[in-house]
């Protein structure tokens, strides 16, 4: 070592004076921790799109830096990561690792796991028995081969120590996996947790009998009394006891006292809880447990149901996360030297421990789960999830090299099985357990399910949250006919999941209720009125609702949708837009007119609009778009009246053309039937100077892609589809003509007519079809500039912030096999009539 680590200072002088500031504790920290963050974060986007949990990330990292790979340059291992600051780093990592652990806790709910009952407590006894068996076994062979007799651990410590480290399964990590599986609220998914909890609660006890028994690591090469274990461990449950029968009650009544006023967390709380995680890790420290157990006994006692726990998250979790844990693994990572792993009876060791790691604990796993009943494929799932390591098993590796029970090669050897483990467990799942999807049954549109049916009609509405629940209510309402045709609503709460672990709380929950709102947290009262608007709506009778929750990254959430949609054979998908009014409807509507604040859109993010585009390219059924402007409030029942005491809401359908208009057409009439619906079809005729001009359509520049419209590129017969909305309107007529009003233009400017229409008080709702097979006349809109290509020419028209539009419009986009090419079209007009009636050729 240069120099004596009590010589060393905390900051420098600066360079002018002559100092370098690497050679001062702080600075350098600074320097580790921000090197570690950027390399983990790197590799993280790299590893991102195997699908792997960013702790394989921060490990990889670790051993990058380490004397693996970077470490090998000795002047940048001296100059970086002198000896003399491993010590600070592994202080300043060490506090990341008591609060983490803290949050481990908090996350972990006991009375879930009470609930998950035999089945998932079965598993996990499996699951820990025989690998820890074959730890034991592997221990005996280790202790031999890679030990010299002078620094053999004691058999008792290192038999528990190999046991515990093939046996854990890391439940934050499965939990992250499980989400991007989309197995958190599947059956699977709620069992892994629940057996991951229990082996978590294990795991814990069985390391604080590992260092218990290890205690200082015979450093001094004296043998400890066996009282001296027996001590340790007898305290060890005093504390347990102590903290979970004296402790919980205060820290209830904590989280009473501390609980929002107002949304603000009264912050003597919050320090005094994070005073207390502190205690806690020293009291366990001081028995002779390691102190993080002290931190997750603490976060245990914390209570899961009111909100104190979600604020205590949102607090810590970031600068944890964030910051100080990835210091952690980064540390383990510095201490992995692979070159220790010499020769091919050390790599035969790692081979053996590997193996011995993934069938104890996949063989176990299976085993119990077929003798529960779970299917064949399920329970080999469930073994390659519970095969999890991770960051707890880094935990226990690191305590054991601290305790001197692992020497550098076993260590070396256990942190690589502990990632190779983890990173087999995404792909392995993949390829094992692919949920049974109905792709054979065919997909009814709404336009072919046959009247004399008596198929109940099937939608999946999704939803942000409350502020979409109204709008939705009045919707679904419309469509719901008096006929004998049943609706059947599936309601999706899309729930996104980040990074943070509150999420994985968040997912609890929305598991535990089965309805995602019940359990207030967050904005509780948001949530019950959400409960209450479609508890009301279950009870009109005629609708059947079944609420689903979507907790998901942003990315993936359209697999989720589309999914349910083929799971649960549902016609039509209706998505909310990125963008909702806050319409004040008391002032009459002026307020639009005037361009006020009503003008101004409340925009949830472009994530939620990329979500619905892939939906929209995906979805193996029809989907509606609704751009909500105040559909369904009192305000707007209230002025729609107009004398007509029985007509609650005013919908007009604008009908061009092609298979989306035909659709909206048919939604059109299914409103029709409902006596409160009063419907009015306008129809728009192709223009005389259009019939003589066909409008053909070229492919858009790469530049003008995103803001272009999207036109299907099917070659289609224009004679044919003409047939086909004549016939579709022919058949409407006959059936609704006494409940709709019906009319027809021939406007000379198409944007200003539908403007008209938009700009009038005289309807609540417009219905609009996308417009991918194009009559001439929105054909011709494809060059202008789209603001919201997703909607189509006459829905962005419609949907514009710009325009002044005082109704709802609902987007709708027909399914149909046969058209699945898209490609973005700007205009070009010919002088050839190539087709009859102008609908466009790609």
């Amino acid at each position: 070592m240069p120099f004596n680590i009590t010589a060393v200072k905390t900051s420098s002088n600066g360079i002018w004076q002559g100092d370098n500031p690497l050679d001062f504790a702080f600075p350098l920290l600074i320097v580790q921790t921000t090197l570690i963050i950027a390399v983990s974060r790197s590799l993280a986007v790299f590893f991102k799109p195997l699908r792997q949990p960013i702790v394989i990330a921060e490990i990889v990292g670790g051993i990058l830096l380490g004397p693996s790979a970077l470490g090998r340059n000795t002047a940048y291992m001296h100059r970086i990561f002198p000896k003399w600051s491993m010590p600070i780093l592994e202080s300043v990592a060490s506090i990341g690792l008591l609060f983490f652990l803290f949050l481990v806790g908090l996350e972990l709910d006991l009375s879930s796991i009470q609930r998950s009952g035999k089945r998932a407590f079965g598993i996990a006894v499996a699951g820990i028995t025989l690998p820890f068996l074959g730890g034991v076994g592997v221990a005996f062979v280790f202790r031999n081969t890679l030990y010299t007799a002078a620094d053999k651990p004691g058999y008792a410590e290192f038999l528990v120590f190999m046991g515990v480290a093939l046996s854990i399964t890391a439940f934050p990590v499965l939990a992250r996996i499980l989400a991007e599986l989309k197995l958190l609220t599947t059956r699977i998914g709620e069992t892994a947790m629940a057996a991951a909890a229990f082996n978590d609660v294990a795991a814990w006890i069985l390391l604080a009998l590992a260092v218990a028994l290890a205690g200082n690591g015979g450093e001094s090469g004296e043998k400890k009394s066996p009282l001296v274990s027996l001590w340790v461990l007898l305290s060890g449950v005093g504390f347990v006891v102590f903290m979970l029968v004296v402790i919980r009650p205060g820290m209830k009544w904590v989280a009473k006292r501390g609980s929002p006023e107002n949304d603000v967390v009264r912050e003597s709380y919050v320090c005094l809880t994070l005073a207390g995680v502190m205690v806690s890790g020293f009291a366990t420290d001081l028995i002779g447990i390691h102190s993080i157990f002290g931190a997750f006994v603490f976060g245990l006692t914390i209570p899961k149901d009111g909100e104190f726990a979600q604020r205590l998250i949102e607090r810590i979790e970031d600068f944890v996360s964030g910051l100080l844990l990835p210091l952690y693994f980064a540390t383990s990572g510095l201490k992995t030297d692979v070159a220790k792993i010499r020769g091919a009876e050390s790599w035969g060791m790692l081979g053996l421990v590997v193996v011995t790691a993934c069938v104890g604990k996949i063989a176990g796993t299976f085993a119990v789960a077929v003798m529960v009943k779970v299917p064949a494929r399920e329970a080999l799932t469930l073994g390659f999830l519970m095969n999890t390591k991770g960051l707890v098993e880094l935990i226990v590796l690191n305590i054991g090299k601290e305790k001197k029970v692992l020497n550098d090669e076993t260590f070396a050897i256990l942190v690589l099985m502990a990632l190779f483990t983890t990173f087999i467990t995404t792909p392995s799942v993949m390829a094992i357990y692919k949920p049974a999807r109905s792709t054979h049954r065919k997909l009814k549109d709404l336009s072919t399910s046959g009247d004399s049916s008596k198929e109940e009609l099937r939608i999946l509405a999704c939803l942000h949250g409350p502020a979409n629940v109204s709008s939705l209510i009045s919707l679904i309402e419309s469509i719901r006919t008096t006929k004998i045709l049943q609706l059947k609503l599936f309601v999706m709460h899309l729930m996104e999941l980040t990074e943070r672990s509150s999420s994985i709380i968040m997912v609890q929950r929305a598991r535990k209720n089965g309805f995602p709102f019940v359990h207030r947290y967050g904005h509780g009262e948001c949530h019950s009125s959400v409960v209450g608007g479609f508890q009301a709506y279950r009870q009109l009778g005629r609708v059947a609702v079944r609420p689903i929750t979507a907790v998901s990254p942003l990315p993936t959430m359209h697999e989720d949708i589309c999914h349910m949609a083929e799971t649960k054979r549902v016609t039509m998908i209706i998505l909310p837009f990125h963008k909702r009014w806050n319409v004040d409807h008391g002032h009459g509507h002026h307020h639009h007119q005037d361009g006020g604040d009503g003008n101004v859109p409340e925009n949830v993010g472009h994530g939620w609009r990329l979500v619905n585009l892939r939906v929209l390219k995906n979805a193996p059924c029809s989907v509606a778009v609704l751009v909500d402007r105040g559909l369904g409030s009192i305000e707007a029942q209230s002025s729609s009246v107009d004398g007509q005491t029985n007509v609650v809401e005013r919908v007009c359908v604008v009908f061009f053309g092609g298979p989306d208009d035909r659709e909206a057409l048919e939604l059109g009439g299914r409103m029709a039937e409902h006596p409160a619906v009063k419907v009015t079809v306008i129809r728009f005729l192709v223009r005389e100077t259009l019939r003589s001009n066909a409008v053909t359509l070229r492919p858009a520049t790469s530049k003008g892609k995103e803001k272009s419209y999207a036109f299907l590129t099917t070659n289609v017969d224009p004679q044919r589809e003409k047939e086909l909305d004549e016939g579709a309107l022919e058949e409407f007529k006959s059936k609704w003509k006494e409940m709709v009003e019906y009319g027809e233009k021939e406007p000379n400017n198409t944007i200003e007519e539908i403007l008209s229409i938009g700009q009038s008080k005289d309807f609540d709702l417009i219905v609009v079809g996308k417009g991918r097979l194009p009559s001439a006349e929105v054909a011709a809109l494809a060059e202008r500039q789209a603001e919201h290509p997703e909607l189509g020419p006459i829905g962005d028209v419609l949907a514009s912030s710009t325009n002044h539009i005082i109704p709802s419009i609902l987007v709708v986009q027909q399914h149909n096999k046969a058209h699945v090419e898209e490609t973005t079209g700007s205009k070009l007009v010919t002088e050839s009539s190539l087709s009859t009636n102008g609908d466009t050729n790609v």
